[in-house]
């Protein structure tokens, strides 16, 4: 049997909580608190999924109890909506000021109150669906780290210089977003290679070395066909982030566009930090060194603008590199 979602009723008027009560206690488990002080104290012990809350009370309005719930990490993602008798838009401006999602005046339509809360209830559900989706990705980000000389701090600094680039060159903020929760799955195939290629300490033969060019594709089949938008980014990173601007790439030797620009931004923010951080095998070159082996790859393994933009926003790409240093 699913368990019922919980909300909190606060109204200092007992028939205003009866008439709620009646309207949505089939659907959820309620709980009540018939003032501002009495609502906070009760969520101290007790979970909401959702808060009904009357605006004019004695001692704490619902501005001010709304306003305190906000401001407490523990209850600041609780969805507040106003149950009020207050029809002036100042009042509506305040109360969304203060953290409300939505507004219910009385007398109430029971059909309103329900269709409101459900429909608040299932974007507290999206967003948590979301939120575990993210945390999938970035846990097999790390798994890949685990096979990998690489640390979990490349991952998280070649990410937001993915970003960064992904802004400059006109992504909107919430692709360039994506990007940065994409770009750590970039070399998820590196779980497929064996230990013995992966962690050799010399030059790759031949054979090892077109063993080591397949997980790009291992990256894509672990990610898989997907309708999110996020994993189908994180699936062409995968795939192709070793294809070069002319061509030379691999695993299909595409060239310019052809290659998806997610992967070039982050073909040039793995290189980036790749070549400045220090690896058991090497010493961190210099800004200076990476920058002249940056640019003598323009138009060969980089797409010239992403070059530029790399220098136009070296300052912001910097303090990232110090601010997740090792």
């Amino acid at each position: 049997m699913t368990e019922k979602q919980s909300l909190l009723l606060v109204d200092d008027e007992p028939t205003n909580l009866r008439v709620l009560r009646t309207v949505l206690q089939e659907q959820y488990r309620l709980l009540f608190a018939k003032s501002g002080e009495e609502a906070l104290q009760l969520l101290e012990k007790e979970h909401a999924d959702l808060i009904l809350l009357d605006v004019m009370m004695p001692g704490l309005t619902g501005f001010d109890v709304c306003a305190r719930l906000k401001a407490n990490p523990l209850t600041c993602a609780i969805p507040v909506i106003f149950v009020t008798a207050l029809k002036d838009e100042m009042d509506e401006t305040k109360g969304f000021e203060v953290g409300a999602v939505d507004y219910i005046t009385k007398p109430i339509s029971p059909a309103v109150v329900r269709a409101r809360v459900k429909t608040h209830l299932s974007l507290v559900q999206a967003q948590e669906l979301k939120q575990t989706r993210l945390q999938v990705i970035q846990r097999l980000g790390r798994a890949a780290e685990y096979k990998d000389n690489e640390t979990g701090l490349h991952v998280m600094r070649m990410s937001h210089y993915a970003q960064v680039l992904a802004l400059a060159y006109g992504f909107s903020e919430q692709k360039a977003e994506d990007l940065l929760h994409a770009a750590p799955m970039h070399d998820i195939g590196k779980i497929g290679i064996a230990d013995s290629i992966l962690l050799k300490p010399g030059k790759l033969t031949v054979e090892e070395y077109q063993e080591m060019q397949k997980h790009p594709l291992i990256g894509a089949e672990i990610i898989g066909d997907c309708e999110s938008d996020l994993l189908k980014m994180a699936k062409a990173v995968a795939l192709y982030h070793h294809e070069k601007w002319d061509g030379t790439g691999y695993p299909f030797g595409l060239s310019g566009e052809q290659i998806p620009i997610e992967a070039r931004i982050v073909a040039l923010s793995d290189v980036f930090d790749a070549l400045t951080s220090a690896r058991p095998y090497k010493q961190a070159w210099t800004i200076e060194a990476t920058l002249q082996h940056i640019r003598a790859q323009k138009g060969l393994h980089f797409e010239p603008v992403l070059v530029d933009l790399l220098e136009q926003n070296l300052q912001q790409i910097l303090e990232i590199k110090q601010r997740w240093a090792e």
